[in-house]
Parts: structure tokens; C-alpha cells; sequence
């Protein structure tokens, strides 16, 4: 990779450490607060424990934007000695981050701020794209306009198996969230110009409606780049996650399939037993 060209992410990219030491990206966390106590997101806090405090106290965290200081700190580690910077964030749609971050950056040379228009892997899928242009010797301008281009191109989406976080969220009504359950309605939440909405609603066993969704999201073969696909999931039981990662292998032969965990932003906001296929594709997404 190029050592003038940082790679950087927030912490809601949900890449695994593997990843993360591969690419040798560099995280800037979010903070997470539960009660009143406030976390450093990966850290000092990770997805489990935010579903035992909520199975103990049925209380949901905030999360907090990145501020403007703490960027322009981390923006300064690389700069002062002559490095240029990439940062990828959360959509601007979800959060305030890219903003502050936008802000941080102009206090620097060489700083450049990706609006993801994503979160989770959606992101991480065009960080880990970013670290291969610069190790493929792309200058920073060149890495930002490609990535910035290919944000339209990222389908991201995740099938959840239970509405409670969504409901106590404010993002489902409580009838809503009681037909869904009665029913055993399992609703796709797809990213759309940096927003989450509803795609569809499958109905019947988890495991089943999770085979459904791969078969249907994979559909479009010649319009997926075969490069990179994960397997991204909240808590999920390892044999579900186990036959949705062998059902992608066998559906299209990607040449690299991962599996990742959720971290505290999705699952502060879907909840455990959360679970997503999330790729790019060779067009924008309408």
C-alpha cells in the first residue's frame, strides 16, 4: 500500500479485525452511551453488551456523532507527517459525523471525507475497494473520486428476525411491530441515497426467509462485481450464518466471501438475529 495514503474509517464500517489489519485501515470510533455511562464503539464496548443491558433494563443506546475536535486529532496523527487521508463515514442521512468530519478536514492538507451514504459493510465494502486502488499506486484524488462514484453502486440490506429495537427505536409502530410478530412477517431493510427503508416483508421461519432473500438479492448476476461479498450478522446463530455464507458461495462464485459481526450502531438499531448480504454492483442502483 501506499504509506503517504491513510485509510480510514469510522467505527460503523463493521469490518473484522482480520480486515481491518489486512487493509491496515485505521478506525476513528463513534461513542455509544447506555444509562449514564458513555462508551468508545469497539473499544470498551461491543454488540453483546449492549443485548445484555437491554435484556437487563430494556433500554436501547444513543450513539453520538464524531466531533469535530476528536476528528481533527485524528486527522492530525497522519498529516503532521505528511500522509493524506481517506476517511469513510456513516450516511450523512444517519448521523452527523460526515459533517463535523467535513468541517475537522479543513483545518489539514490532504484530508479527504467520503460520505459512504451507507453504514455496516455497505461502507466497509468501499473502504477495503479504496485500499486496494492504493495499493494498486492511486493517488488520494484519484482513490476519492473512484470510491465517491461507487457509493450508488453498494446493495445493502439485512433481514431482521424480530421488531422489538426497531419498535422501542421509534422506527415501527407497536401495532405494526405486533402484526409483523403475529404474522411472523421478517422485513428486508435496504440503504437507499443514505436512508434505510423497507424493501420487502418475508413471512415464515428465519431460515427459510434468509434462503429466499440471498436467492433473491443474488438475482442479477452479470450486474454484481464478483470481488468482494459479506456475510454481515447481529448475533445470529452460527449454523444460520454457516448456510446463508454457503448459499452465497454456491449461488456466485465470489472470489473473496466474508463473514462479519454487527457492530453497536446496527445492532443498537435492529436488535441480535440480524443478518445481511451486502455487495456491489456493476451500475448504480435506481
Amino acid at each position: 500500500m501506499n504509506n503517504k495514503i491513510i485509510i480510514a474509517s469510522d467505527s460503523t464500517c463493521d469490518l473484522s479485525e482480520e480486515l481491518i489489519k489486512k487493509y491496515n485501515i485505521q478506525i476513528l470510533p463513534l461513542n455509544v452511551t447506555l444509562g449514564d455511562k458513555t462508551y468508545i464503539d469497539g473499544v470498551d464496548i461491543d454488540a453483546d453488551f449492549i443485548y445484555d443491558y437491554h435484556s437487563k433494563t430494556g433500554e436501547l443506546p444513543k450513539t453520538s456523532a464524531i466531533n469535530i475536535p476528536t476528528a481533527s486529532d485524528f486527522f492530525g496523527k497522519f498529516t503532521s507527517e505528511g500522509h493524506s487521508v481517506i476517511l469513510f463515514t456513516i450516511s450523512s442521512e444517519m448521523s452527523s459525523t460526515y459533517h463535523n468530519c467535513c468541517l475537522a478536514a479543513e483545518e489539514h492538507e490532504n484530508v479527504f471525507v467520503v460520505d459512504s451514504k451507507n453504514l455496516s459493510t455497505g461502507s466497509g465494502l468501499l473502504v477495503i475497494m479504496a485500499a486496494e486502488m492504493a495499493q494498486n499506486g492511486l493517488n488520494a484524488q484519484e482513490i476519492y473520486n473512484n470510491v465517491a462514484n461507487l457509493t450508488q453502486n453498494v446493495d445493502a440490506s439485512f433481514v431482521i428476525d424480530n421488531l422489538e429495537y426497531l419498535h422501542k427505536g421509534g422506527r415501527c409502530s407497536a401495532v405494526a411491530a405486533l402484526g409483523a410478530n403475529l404474522l411472523k412477517l421478517k422485513p428486508c431493510i435496504v440503504v437507499k441515497n443514505g436512508k434505510m427503508g423497507v424493501d420487502k416483508k418475508y413471512r415464515g421461519k428465519f431460515s427459510d426467509v434468509l434462503k429466499t432473500y440471498v436467492e433473491e438479492r443474488l438475482t442479477e448476476k452479470d450486474d454484481i462485481c464478483l470481488d468482494h461479498v459479506f456475510v454481515t450478522h447481529a448475533g445470529c446463530d452460527e449454523e444460520i450464518v454457516n448456510m446463508v455464507y454457503n448459499l452465497v458461495k454456491e449461488t456466485l462464485p465470489f472470489k473473496n466471501v466474508y463473514i462479519t459481526r454487527a457492530g453497536c450502531t446496527i445492532s443498537s438499531h435492529c436488535g441480535r438475529d440480524t443478518l445481511g448480504v451486502l455487495f456491489v454492483k456493476k451500475t448504480p442502483i435506481a
